[in-house]
């Protein structure tokens, strides 16, 4: 049975579901192979713009399966180590999906389900949600998700968390910057579709560029070979054919092609 629901309201828009909700939506093998093929062939749609991320059920995620980890408990090392460079492959396939996330968490996060939200470009999260990364607590870390909850959830914050395993609030995680945004329960759906349509208004090939140009920046010194390119890719996207479409909407006050 699959672990996923994907749903295509419009050409531009997708929906990933995560659909196990008797379990809490916590994954396993199962749902990352499907998680890594949902998003590489999402990201590979020319005509997609946008895709939301969100949990059935009362959980969003809540990591990992417990057959899973007792599965994993009978690996070897190579074992282990091949179970987890699968979970790596994913989270980078959605780290690097071209397309811009929108994560929609409606219920409780742990652990690896962190991970996922820590992914998203933009975080949707609703009032009394708990998120946790819980891995000390069973004498384990959070390797594979750390590199994007640190980046996310910044250096300092994730020093306390990472090794106290407390519950932190979604409006804690506001305060934090780790989520965009932090509303009542009954407006999640609402204000996730505002910001979807938002970025369906763009230009499409702008807002990829966007989400690259941060990932490439973050974090490097603004050096000669930074500020060469950078000017290069303002340069790339105005001679564009959708740079000039825009410009050219903008100055004559019409609509932009691709509205």
């Amino acid at each position: 049975m699959p672990t996923l629901e994907i749903l295509r309201p419009t050409p531009h828009t997708a929906e990933v579901w995560l659909n196990r909700p008797e379990v809490r939506n916590a994954f396993n093998e199962g749902v990352i192979s499907e998680l890594t093929h949902a998003f590489t062939q999402l990201g590979a749609d020319p005509q997609l713009r946008c895709i939301t991320l969100a949990g059935r059920g009362k959980a969003f995620c809540a990591g990992a399966d417990l057959n899973w980890m007792k599965a994993m408990a009978g690996y070897d090392w190579e074992g282990n180590r091949a179970d987890a460079q699968a979970l790596a492959d994913m989270l980078f396939t959605l780290y690097g999906c071209p397309v811009p996330i929108v994560g929609r968490v409606q219920g409780d996060c742990y652990a690896g389900g962190v991970g996922l939200a820590a992914v998203c470009d933009v975080l949707v999260a609703a009032q009394g949600v708990q998120f946790c990364l819980s891995e000390a607590r069973l004498g384990l870390l959070p390797a594979t998700i750390g590199p994007y909850v640190v980046r996310a959830l910044g250096e300092q914050a994730s020093r306390r968390y990472f090794i106290t395993a407390e519950r932190f609030s979604a409006e804690e995680a506001y305060r934090l910057g780790f989520v965009h945004e932090c509303v009542p329960a009954e407006q999640i759906d609402q204000r996730v579709q505002q910001i979807v349509q938002t970025l369906v208004a763009n230009g499409p090939a702008a807002v990829k560029a966007c989400k690259r140009l941060v990932q490439d920046v973050a974090g490097r010194p603004v050096s000669d070979d930074l500020r060469a390119d950078t000017a290069r890719r303002i340069a790339d996207i105005r001679v564009s054919e959708e740079g000039r479409a825009g410009i050219r909407s903008f100055l004559d006050k019409t609509p932009p092609p691709w509205v």
